[in-house]
């Protein structure tokens, strides 16, 4: 007889401390999984919301949570209480990165002025 694995009781926490996707999740569960999970159950009407997985960040104890690992492989273990996971969403291609590039290309040039 083969012996279950203990199910992990996560909540998922988003920027404006709303809780979503609260389930029991298998330990063999795939970071990417939730994470495709958390982009198909967004709630509507919130100001940032991600396009694609890419887009979501999962932190647990301090970590950023890697795509290809379980829940298990990234020591997310149930204590016997819920797990609260927080969600970073960052948008690819967000305007805050193309007006860093172009700041720091003003700062790495050089411009000299005669009079």
């Amino acid at each position: 007889m083969a012996v279950r694995e203990e199910l992990i009781d996560l909540k998922f926490r988003i920027y404006d401390g709303t809780d979503i996707c609260h389930d029991a999740y298998e330990p063999s569960t795939t970071i990417l999984t939730l994470k495709e999970r958390l982009v198909a159950e967004w709630p509507e009407g919130k100001e940032v919301t991600p396009k694609s997985v890419n887009d979501v960040k999962l932190i647990h104890g301090g970590q950023f949570l890697d795509n290809s690992k379980t829940l298990s492989e990234s020591r997310v273990v149930f204590d016997g209480n819920v797990i609260t996971v927080h969600v970073v969403v960052q948008p690819n291609g967000s305007k805050n990165t193309e007006r860093n590039k172009s700041e720091k290309e003003k700062m790495n040039s050089c411009s000299c002025t005669i009079i």
